[in-house]
């Protein structure tokens, strides 16, 4: 009885100290296959086939009905003369009126349209578009409009860079924003001299799109040049789909050997982009906005070590105004006058050691010990390059 009970009691142990080993073996190869997917990216991310891009569409128009915010015609004469040319065109003539015995010049600069507002039409025609299809389209104000709020633009016609008609763009006009203003105070959100239409324009005409020659053969452009990963670009493709399906032709171009056939080049293409394909570590580079002051660099950034040695200069300029009040009796006049102090202030350069980096912690480690502002800190980068110092390369936006 006492030899059951006890090798019953051994199974039992050793099934529970079983079970989370292989639970941990388990959640262990997850994370592995996880974090493996992770730096994986589509191929539609990383890469476009050649010949299918958007095109950009513009156009001049109206926009009508607004409360008042139009165009100071006074200011912008070309609305005057837009919507003149637009009358002339519904049949409707105002150069032959004669109004108190003057010409059609100052009869159209006499004209106060307070609701009509000249705005410039965009857009963009997405490849493979088909007349009858909707696009959508952004107006902006070109003159002096307060608001094009609540406006209608009338038929515009939109062209294309050959100046053909691509499209015709019409409807109200949705702003984001609102604003009031009275007795000189004002308040506004947002922006309210541009909008957007919804499926604004109908496409008129299709811009042939030419994807793979009668051979089939097509070519795909990765989005950023690099070696590496337009080698592993071509290993998967042909890894999936056979051997010469792909060969690089540079850095950035890929040749593909599609069927010939298009009905099976979309699943062809379809497949393609589905690819996972782990791409190349970037180049080292570090971004410094002088506008804004914002700094960012990549993983790959290294510092090396170095000493760095900072001082602030600061000018400080105080001005007054002093009174100088003649003596009693004697018939002069009060006279003010300015006077300037000047100061200088320079804070102590301490020469402070940057130790060396090998990964992005330690290098903001490095540099966030020095304490300097972000200003100060794009010139000690620019002096760390020209050291040698810092392995990356400096990009000023």
């Amino acid at each position: 009885m006492n030899s059951n009970l006890i090798a019953r009691a051994l199974l039992r142990i050793r099934s529970f100290a079983i079970a989370p080993v292989v639970v941990s073996l388990a959640f262990a190869a997850l994370l592995g296959a996880g974090t493996s997917a992770a730096h994986a990216e589509r191929l539609k991310d990383l890469a476009q086939i050649q010949g299918v891009r958007d095109n950009p569409l513009i156009g001049y128009g109206l926009v009508v009905g607004l409360d008042g915010t139009g165009d100071q015609t006074t200011q912008t004469p070309f609305t005057t003369q837009t919507l003149a040319n637009m009358l002339a065109n519904l049949g409707i003539s105002i150069n032959n009126q004669q109004i108190g015995g003057t010409n059609s010049t100052s009869t159209l600069t006499n004209m106060q349209l307070k609701n009509v507002a000249a705005v410039m039409v965009t857009a963009t025609l997405p490849p493979f578009a088909r007349p009858g299809q909707a696009i959508d389209v952004t107006v902006s104000s070109l003159g002096n409009a307060k608001s094009i709020r609540g406006g209608t633009l009338l038929l515009t016609p939109m062209k294309g860079a050959d100046g053909q008609v691509y499209a015709l763009a019409q409807g109200n006009v949705a702003v984001g924003g609102a604003g009031a203003s009275a007795n000189g105070s004002k308040v506004q959100v947002n922006q309210l001299a541009a909008g957007r239409i919804t499926d604004g324009a109908i496409v008129e005409r299709a811009v042939a799109t030419r994807v793979s020659d009668a051979g089939g053969t097509m070519q795909m452009e990765l989005n950023d040049t690099d070696y590496d990963t337009a080698q592993r670009v071509v290993a998967a493709v042909n890894n999936a789909f056979g051997q010469g399906t792909a060969m690089p032709l540079d850095g950035r171009t890929i040749q593909l050997r599609a069927p010939a056939d298009p009905s099976q080049q979309v699943a062809f293409l379809a497949q393609l982009e589905s690819l996972d394909v782990k791409p190349a570590l970037a180049a080292a580079k570090v971004i410094l906005n002088a506008r804004t002051g914002s700094i960012v660099m990549n993983q790959m950034v290294t510092l090396q070590s170095c000493a760095v040695a900072h001082g602030n200069l600061s000018v400080v300029v105080n001005t007054q105004t002093v009174v100088s009040q003649p003596g009693a009796f004697s018939n002069g006049t009060t006279v003010t006058a300015r006077q300037s102090q000047i100061q200088l202030k320079q804070d102590n350069g301490a020469l402070k050691l940057v130790t060396a980096g090998a990964n992005l912690a330690e290098v903001v480690k490095a540099l966030n010990a020095l304490g300097a502002t972000p200003a100060d800190l794009m010139s000690i980068l620019q002096a760390m390059k020209a050291a040698g110092a810092l392995q990356a390369d400096l990009e000023i936006i």
